[in-house]
């Protein structure tokens, strides 16, 4: 550089032996180096601040939306609760039952972008799957949703017996449940149905649950066996059914009440975490914004600093 400035006092040019190359931002592409380091970093960076507020738009109507369908269900959420806890009161719910064919009915969601709803839900199904396995002993899975059919479908395919999608494109009521319902008993073989969703607590929070529906010759064996369900024979049946007939009638009955209970309560949850998932990416947008503002900011200060240099050093040689 002094070198440099002695040929320019002398009013000769100096040529440096090596070609400078300018130090790039990582920001700049290859090809885009020839056309200006300073006019194309602070391009580039702009651009990434449009796509970022972008998203941030897009994530924020989604809370929105989230949170308008999640006031719409939660309400029927909490009143579908009323429909099952007599069923438990008089049946009880017993997972400890040893039974030789289990039939796990995972409730899961057709859509992401909503936190490990479904990677929860489908986890309790392959640990009780793995928990009930022998030698004479048959499980089975009944999949409503897309994503615990996305996951279950790798390693377990030949063990799924239905599989139930876009089941939340309409708001579902009871009538409709009860009608899945009595498809599934038509066509699974079971002694206790492990029905597996995420109980909906708050918008932040869901407790993972299995309810638990027997057949009624499980019923019947539990009965006699003077177990929590050995209160059964101190009611009274009136009218021509059996005992049996009625049990029937109960089984079918406790299955599309917790299962109108259990979609209910998915989507709810399913709500309830979409809302805190966007609520955590617009935040996370915004923090990012930030950043890309500050070295927006610093690369354009560096360009009009340079530039005026430039031109103070190029006014300081003609001088002299």
């Amino acid at each position: 550089m002094a070198m440099a400035a002695a040929f320019r006092r002398e009013g000769r040019r100096f040529v440096s032996p090596q070609p400078i190359t300018a130090v790039r931002s990582s920001l700049i592409p290859e090809d885009h180096a020839l056309l200006g380091v300073r006019s194309i970093s602070t391009q580039v960076v702009r651009n990434r601040m449009k796509s970022v507020k972008n998203i941030q738009k897009i994530t924020k109507a989604m809370k929105m939306v989230a949170a308008s369908k999640l006031r719409l269900i939660q309400t029927r959420a909490e009143n579908s609760r009323g429909l099952w806890q007599p069923f438990t009161a008089l049946l009880g719910d017993s997972p400890s039952v040893d039974v030789k064919k289990n039939v796990i009915v995972t409730v899961s969601s057709d859509k992401g972008l909503c936190g490990g709803i479904n990677s929860t839900a489908v986890k309790i199904s392959r640990a009780f799957n793995k928990l009930t396995l022998g030698p004479e002993k048959e499980t089975k899975y009944v999949i409503l949703g897309e994503k615990a059919k996305a996951q279950l479908i790798r390693d377990s395919k030949k063990n799924i017996a239905i599989c139930m999608t876009e089941l939340q494109r309409n708001p579902l009521n009871y009538t409709q449940v009860s009608v899945l319902a009595d498809d599934i008993l038509k066509n699974v073989e079971y002694d206790a149905l492990r029905i597996v969703f995420n109980k909906f607590q708050s918008v932040v929070s869901f407790l993972p649950t299995m309810a638990t529906v027997l057949s009624p010759e499980v019923v019947e064996r539990e009965a006699e066996s003077g177990g929590r369900l050995g209160d059964l024979d101190s009611y009274e049946i009136e009218g021509g059914e059996t005992k049996g007939e009625i049990l029937q009638n109960l089984a079918e009955f406790q299955f599309s009440c917790v299962l109108f209970n259990a979609v209910m309560e998915s989507a709810c949850s399913e709500q309830g975490a979409r809302m805190s998932a966007m609520d955590s990416s617009s935040r996370n947008a915004g923090d990012m914004l930030d950043r890309l503002t500050l070295t927006y900011n610093r690369t354009r200060q560096a360009s009009i600093t340079t530039e005026l240099t430039e031109i103070i050093s190029g006014a300081a040689a003609l001088e002299g």
